[in-house]
């Protein structure tokens, strides 16, 4: 199995649809070698689909229907009140580092850290186990990269991977 999968995604539905199958599966997976979840790490230019991936994932857990998805671009953090609640990260304006709220998000085991713009603070502070997801243009619908970081996080992928076959791309799209 790979560390990494091609996907084409056609439209908000399926970008959100890729969202929920995200949640369900970080959600019940099996802890990291810390005790937390797998991180999920949002790439790509505006309008690229992050937000709407963390609406289909925000929606997919209990809890969802208390929450309003929105892009934290000034408050930097929102938590959902959802089982287990997510931190969702906007890093757009925390270019060269992690700010300290993204440092504790990661070391709280019950929370599980999505961030956007995970581009824009430096390798090393990124989690050891997280999927990384990297959407580039393509002509029709939007083309994504999922990297698997640490051994959890390729089991977790190789486990999904099956659930993406209805988005699998192989050579049919290439980054440019």
């Amino acid at each position: 199995m790979p560390d990494s999968l091609a996907l084409l995604l056609p439209d908000e539905q399926a970008t959100r649809e890729l969202g929920a199958l995200l949640a369900r599966s970080l959600s019940g997976a099996t802890p990291t070698p810390v005790g937390g979840f797998v991180s999920l790490l949002l790439q790509g230019g505006l309008g690229s689909g992050k937000t709407t991936l963390v609406r289909g994932f925000v929606a997919a857990l209990p809890g969802a229907q208390q929450a309003e998805v929105s892009s934290p671009s000034f408050n930097l953090m929102n938590i959902y009140p959802t089982t287990p609640q997510v931190a969702h990260f906007d890093l757009y304006r925390s270019p060269g580092h992690a700010p300290e709220e993204f440092h504790d998000a990661l070391d709280d085991r019950r929370l599980l850290v999505v961030a956007e713009w995970i581009e824009n603070i430096p390798r090393h502070d990124w989690p050891e186990e997280a999927l990384h997801l990297e959407w580039s243009a393509v002509p029709s619908g939007r083309a994504l990269e999922i990297r698997a970081l640490g051994k959890t996080a390729r089991g977790l992928l190789e486990s999904l991977a099956p659930s993406f076959n209805q988005w699998r791309k192989l050579n049919q799209w290439q980054k440019g």
